[in-house]
């Protein structure tokens, strides 16, 4: 009796751990836009640091990120087990914010001049260069600036993971978000201490004797620009294709349109199938622009309406 006991308790320890495999599985593939879109903000926010405090200046936002999480995780497990109705209005709410932090990227060189961003720039390189500028007060305010774009971020990928999970037992809720908390930080901040080094990694190589090394940093200095474009360019288009997919499950009769918009097009020959495949991330993708535009537009009238106020 003793043996089937343990035997069971084995079974069902292993059919919870199957279970948080996929279920952080899942989350994780659900939060990949704000993967995407956070390596992008991490690494601008840390660039411009000089090169020899770049590292220890990631590894202070990453513990900030992970104390975060510590706030985060418990306070959505909380939520989970005594006001579960709220966990759909947050995921409504995070995927809202999603489209509109993207679209306000689309819409920053209309809202921003290039001269604004030019001048910025310099500013920040005349800072650096200054003998006379307290350096660590600058690097102090750009982690602290990481940390709170972090805590935003963070958030959506815990709630976005919050309704992967929702209904399932406490134990398997409380090991998929954990494990999605340390997976998203630790891969986050690894990747974005790599890039941030990329260039010094460029430099180092070009400088060497063998012909091959110097090619390849030359093409790591050429690269790096590039990937940082890139990173920016897919985490926005993720993050209108993960906040358009949250909204459209959560609207009534939204999901059912874009089922039958998929079944329509795969009845068309030769490309069908691969139309009805793309078809529901287009469409998502589309769904979020258009929510993130219209909810810029209403934070545009609440802060002109707050500064007529405050006049």
């Amino acid at each position: 009796m003793a043996g089937t006991s343990l035997l069971a308790l084995i079974d069902d320890i292993a059919s919870v751990l199957d279970d948080v495999a996929v279920m952080t599985k899942v989350a994780a593939k659900k939060t990949s836009g704000v993967l995407g879109d956070d390596l992008a903000l991490n690494a601008e926010q840390v660039s411009g640091v000089k090169a020899e405090r770049e590292l220890p200046v990631v590894w202070a936002v990453a513990k900030g990120s992970f104390r975060n999480k510590l706030i985060l995780v418990p306070a959505a497990l909380i939520i989970s087990a005594f006001i579960p109705w709220l966990i759909i209005p947050l995921l409504m709410v995070g995927g809202a914010y999603l489209c509109f932090e993207g679209f306000e990227k689309l819409a920053h060189k209309f809202l921003h001049s290039r001269h604004e961003d030019d001048a910025h720039k310099a500013e920040l390189h005349a800072a650096l260069a200054n003998p006379e500028v307290d350096l660590v007060a600058l690097e102090k305010d750009k982690i602290k600036g990481a940390i709170r774009t972090d805590f935003i971020l963070s958030g959506e990928i815990i709630v976005i993971a919050l309704g992967v999970v929702a209904g399932k037992a406490f134990g398997t809720q409380a090991a998929v978000l954990s494990g999605i908390a340390i997976l998203m930080t630790v891969g986050v901040y690894g990747i974005v201490a790599a890039i941030v080094k990329l260039d010094d990694a460029g430099f180092y190589l070009a400088a060497k004797d063998n012909g091959f090394q110097r090619a390849l940093g030359r093409g790591l200095l050429a690269f790096a620009p590039w990937l940082m474009k890139a990173l920016s360019v897919i985490g926005t288009a993720a993050m209108f294709m993960v906040g358009g997919g949250i909204l459209t499950h959560g609207i009534p009769g939204a999901h059912d349109l874009i089922h039958h918009a998929a079944e329509a097009v795969h009845a068309l020959p030769a490309v069908g199938g691969v139309l009805a495949a793309i078809t529901p991330t287009l469409l998502d993708l589309v769904a979020g622009v258009i929510a993130g535009a219209l909810v810029l537009v209403v934070v545009k009238l609440i802060g002109g309406v707050i500064g007529k106020f405050k006049r």
